[in-house]
């Protein structure tokens, strides 16, 4: 038996190295689960992972697809393979992609979603959700009237940051590049916006406000962007700051002067949700699957979806991804399925 799969053999621009293939179905080996994939979104880290530029470097070829929800048909053997058969899970894949018919993955990364969520949002329900969640709960851990700064603040995980800031009574300083987007993010809750334009407006202007508005430095900040901006962000920074890079938009480095750091005792570091998970506990993961379960169904996590495009059709959906001031999320649906 066959499927139809995307996949790629060497490293480039997704519209020139992606192809549809007929593969064989493949057959979960020990510890893994078999899944009929219903739709997965499209999102920055798959086209950085086909690009070559990501953290994980898959093995050529390869599917992309890091997420996605599907039903669960077969296992590879285990309790928790055989207790996940029949149902309708988040799909965590790194090793074997999602942008097919069928997939395996390891049962320990497939998540039973609620009824509730439809499968656009069981699509997305873990990388954006699980990463803004842990970032400002458990990572910085940001006390009520704190401020957190965040750049591309108008991205889904942006506004989800936004709203965690209205639910848990943190404040939020929220840097984005368009003028047109603050509107939108201040009716969305966000306390202050700053439209920065690193082509266009001078750094100090942005480390300016960024000092009055915080009164003092920034304690709390968020950055996905790096390169020249993330480097800016440095000298807006407190006293006993921390500053979390979380990716590479600008596929730039981060540049400083050491002692930025040293007079002020702040701290810079990286996070990686896939290896922040492994650290934690299967008691601990459970408890943050519920947590997240119930802010996605609450409308605090969810994910404003574009279009759906079939698996067919994955050219398409990759261009309107990557269209500029595309802040919502472009699905591929690979299946249709009853949602249980």
């Amino acid at each position: 038996m066959t499927m139809k799969a995307i996949q790629y053999e060497q490293f480039g621009e997704p519209s020139q190295v992606l192809q549809m293939a007929e593969k064989e179905i493949p057959e979960p080996g020990p510890g893994e689960v078999r899944v009929k994939m219903l739709v997965s979104p499209i999102n920055p880290s798959d086209l950085m992972s086909i690009r070559g530029g990501y953290t994980y470097t898959p093995e050529l070829p390869a599917t992309p697809g890091f997420e996605g929800v599907g039903i669960v048909e077969s296992s590879g053997g285990g309790m928790l393979g055989k207790m996940m058969i029949g149902k309708r899970v988040a799909v965590l894949n790194r090793n074997h992609g999602n942008w097919c018919e069928q997939t395996v993955t390891s049962a320990k990364q497939v998540i039973p979603v609620p009824k509730q969520l439809h499968d656009d949002q069981a699509a997305s329900f873990f990388v954006n959700p699980a990463t803004a969640f842990i970032l400002t709960t458990k990572v910085l851990q940001v006390p009520k009237d704190g401020w957190l700064v965040q750049t591309a603040a108008n991205s889904s995980l942006g506004k989800m940051v936004i709203k965690l800031g209205l639910m848990n009574e943190f404040k939020t300083l929220n840097i984005v590049r368009r003028e047109e987007e603050k509107e939108k993010l201040k009716f969305l809750g966000a306390t202050r916006v700053i439209v920065f334009d690193i082509e266009r407006d001078p750094p100090e202007k942005l480390v300016e406000q960024i000092v009055e508005i915080t009164g003092g430095g920034a304690r709390y900040v968020m950055d996905p962007v790096g390169g020249r901006l993330a480097s800016i962000l440095v000298d807006a920074l407190g006293k006993d700051a921390q500053m979390v890079l979380y990716g590479t938009m600008s596929g730039e480095n981060v540049s400083f002067f050491p002692r930025s750091l040293m007079s002020i005792n702040a701290r810079i570091r990286g996070f990686h949700l896939g290896g922040w998970m492994e650290n934690q506990s299967i008691w601990a993961k459970m408890s943050l699957i519920r947590q997240i379960s119930r802010l996605v169904v609450d409308g605090t996590l969810s994910t404003d979806s574009a279009k759906e495009y079939p698996l067919t059709e994955f050219v398409e959906a990759i261009e309107k991804s990557q269209q500029p001031g595309m802040n919502t999320k472009v699905l591929l649906r690979i299946a249709e399925g009853e949602e249980n």
